[in-house]
């Protein structure tokens, strides 16, 4: 198996869930007493967090960046960056080593476009879903998107970064989720992006009105790929 680099700490409960998500995977093709063989940089979200400016988005390239040298230097063969917000530094991140980076949105879009996905709606943190960075990757791939509406962009933002990043997960968080998945159904999406690892926390991904495509359990997927050699 080849050995595979997260940087975490966006937060910890992400990480956690990677690591499990990507355990599970070796585990479930690999055989029961498999387990990945990762190596984790976990970085401290407090400098990480809602960042706005040019200079804070600067820094968080440097940041990542250098945690992608240091992993591989410490024998990664790819890199995951364990957020989805954070991929709009990818392109920093990956510039900086000579191993793959494995792109979040690239890995879900191809996952949808193979589907036959033709309308969604994506939902996470404010950057995620207001800049092209994320969005551009599923549109790449024909898969219309419907537009952000400002009253989910600031719900969604204030519940992940106000409850579901502490590791809060409020039945009132669940029902507002709930309420803006069946606005989206009703706006005409076929499927729902999870793009917040968080999220999952309050939504059942598996058994709900729309199909939810959770971005983080895709990219644990195309990593354990890249671990057993299967890409």
């Amino acid at each position: 198996m080849r050995k595979i680099g997260l940087i975490g700490g966006m937060s910890w409960l992400s990480t956690r869930t990677y690591y499990e998500h990507i355990n599970k995977l070796v585990q479930a093709r690999a055989g029961q007493r498999a387990s990945a063989p990762l190596l984790i940089e976990s970085l401290d979200f407090s400098n990480l967090s809602r960042l706005s400016s040019a200079d804070e988005w600067k820094r968080a390239a440097d940041v990542l960046a250098a945690s992608a040298k240091r992993l591989e230097k410490a024998g990664a063969s790819a890199i995951l960056i364990g957020a989805n917000s954070m991929h709009k530094v990818y392109d920093q991140v990956a510039g900086a080593v000579n191993v793959p980076v494995i792109h979040i949105a690239e890995c879900v879009a191809a996952r949808m476009e193979a589907d036959g996905v033709k309308k969604a709606a994506l939902i996470g943190t404010r950057n995620v879903m207001l800049e092209s960075f994320y969005r551009q990757k599923l549109i790449q791939r024909d898969i219309e998107l419907l537009p952000p509406e400002m009253q989910f962009v600031e719900v969604l933002d204030r519940i992940i970064y106000d409850e579901l990043l502490l590791g809060k997960a409020s039945r009132q968080a669940e029902r507002e989720l709930k309420t803006i998945l069946t606005n989206l159904e009703q706006d005409g999406a076929e499927a729902v992006v999870l793009g917040c690892t968080e999220l999952e926390m309050i939504v059942d991904v598996d058994a709900n009105v729309l199909p939810i495509y959770d971005c983080t359990r895709i990219h644990a997927e195309a990593a354990v790929d890249w671990i057993l050699g299967a890409d």
